[in-house]
C-alpha cells in the first residue's frame, strides 16, 4: 500500500487503511475534488498526523470541522495559514491563552508551532465543502478520527485529551484509560465560550499533568511575525 503518512501513523493505522470504509472514503473523495471546491488541499488532508507522529503526540485537541472558506483550512483544526484572519473561535483561545498563562497574543493563527511540540491538532471531519459546514460529516471521516482516539486512548505514556464543545466531549467514552487526563469545556466559539470555557484554564492543567508525569511542557507562546 502507498504510504500515506511521513510517520509511525502508516503503521498504527494500517489496519483501518487497508478497510473497506476507508476505500469509499478515498473514492467519494476523488469525485469530490474533481468536481467541487474542497478543504483543506488535498496534500494538506492530513497535515495533522504529518506534523505530530503518534509516538510524540502528548496533547489532543480535537475540532469538528475544517474552516470552510477559501484559504483558511492547512489540516490542522483551529488553525490558519498566516496571512489569514484569525477566525473567532482561535482569537478566543488565545485570549484564554493569555488570561491562563498571561502569554502575548499573536498576530497570527498558524498553531504549527504547538503541532511540532506534540499537540495533535485532529479535526473529526478532514475535509469540507467550500461554504458548507459538516458537509463531510457522513463519509466515513468520523470512524476513521474515533479509530485515532481510540489508539491515542492505548498509549502507554500518559496525554492530555482536551475536548472543547459537546460534540468533542461526546468522544470521552472512547478514552477508558485512567493514566491519561482528560479537560472539557464548553466550546472557544463567540456563542458558547461564556459558557465556560472562559476561565478553564486548559493550558496550565495541561503542563502541570505533564509536568507531573516527567514529560516536556508545551510551550504554548505563538510568536509574532
Amino acid at each position: 500500500m502507498k504510504r500515506i503518512f511521513k510517520n509511525d501513523w502508516q503503521e498504527i493505522l494500517s489496519d483501518f487503511l487497508e478497510s473497506e470504509i476507508y476505500q469509499k472514503i478515498r473514492f467519494l473523495l476523488y469525485n469530490e475534488y474533481e468536481n467541487q471546491t474542497i478543504y483543506p488541499p488535498k496534500e494538506l488532508i492530513f497535515n495533522a498526523f504529518n506534523k505530530t507522529s503518534y509516538k510524540d503526540t502528548k496533547v489532543l485537541i480535537l475540532g469538528q470541522d475544517p474552516y470552510h472558506q477559501k484559504g483558511q483550512a492547512n489540516g490542522l483544526s483551529f488553525s490558519v495559514n498566516r496571512n489569514i484572519k484569525i477566525p473567532p473561535s482561535l482569537r478566543n483561545i488565545y485570549k484564554e491563552l493569555q488570561t491562563d498563562l498571561n502569554l502575548k497574543i499573536p498576530n497570527h493563527g498558524d498553531l504549527t508551532k504547538w503541532a511540532e511540540q506534540g499537540v495533535l491538532l485532529l479535526n473529526a471531519s478532514l475535509t469540507v465543502r467550500d461554504s458548507s459546514p459538516q458537509s463531510h460529516s457522513k463519509i466515513g471521516w468520523y470512524l476513521f478520527t474515533d479509530y485515532v482516539i481510540e489508539k491515542l486512548a492505548q498509549k502507554e505514556s500518559p496525554m492530555v485529551f482536551i475536548l472543547w464543545g459537546n460534540f468533542a466531549r461526546q468522544k470521552k467514552n472512547l478514552i477508558n484509560n485512567d493514566k491519561h487526563l482528560i479537560l472539557e469545556s464548553a466550546h472557544p466559539s463567540p456563542f458558547a465560550a461564556h459558557r465556560g470555557f472562559f476561565g478553564s484554564k486548559p493550558f496550565s492543567k495541561c503542563n502541570d499533568f505533564l509536568n507531573k508525569n516527567g514529560l516536556k511542557e508545551i510551550d504554548w507562546q505563538i510568536e509574532d511575525i
